[in-house]
């Protein structure tokens, strides 16, 4: 999807800045409001995983520099770590070229997926695409709710 905004970005040179107001107000929310996030490990750039954010939920992150998402599941904030205590920490954050998908580099603590592994992608597919294994065990078996 094109946008517009985003496509006059472009144009400018290194060091040139936009208010990120006006980059907010340009991004490409689905027709449910949201729009998805990776969140990547800011130190080893591993990508520990995707989910979801509404505007609300980017302005609580902003605002608060702890990664808030929403919840498809419980149609609700998510703080991440507010239950697990496995948090992330903003550090920066980029817009894609569309404007359709946000990346979050973060400070992680403990595990990112709630499966107890250090990220998500731990289902890995072989080099032939006939069998997925796993990649990563567990960091900590036990199941988190965020």
């Amino acid at each position: 999807m094109l946008n517009d905004f985003y496509l006059s970005l472009e144009t400018l040179i290194e060091d040139d800045f936009v208010a990120l107001p006006d980059c907010i107000e340009h991004l490409a929310f689905n027709d449910q409001g949201l729009i998805p996030v990776i969140a990547q490990c800011q130190i080893t750039k591993d990508v520990l995983m995707h989910a979801w954010m509404n505007r609300a939920a980017l302005d609580k992150t902003i605002t608060t520099g702890r990664m808030t998402y929403w919840s498809r599941s419980r149609n609700d904030f998510w703080v991440k770590g507010e239950t697990s205590g496995h948090t992330q920490q903003l550090v920066t954050m980029r817009f894609d070229c569309d404007g359709d998908t946000i990346l979050c580099l973060v400070t992680q603590s403990g595990a990112a997926c709630h499966t107890g592994r250090s990220n998500c992608f731990y289902l890995q597919v072989d080099s032939d695409c006939h069998t997925v294994q796993l990649h990563t065990p567990p960091q900590n078996m036990e199941i988190a709710d965020d």
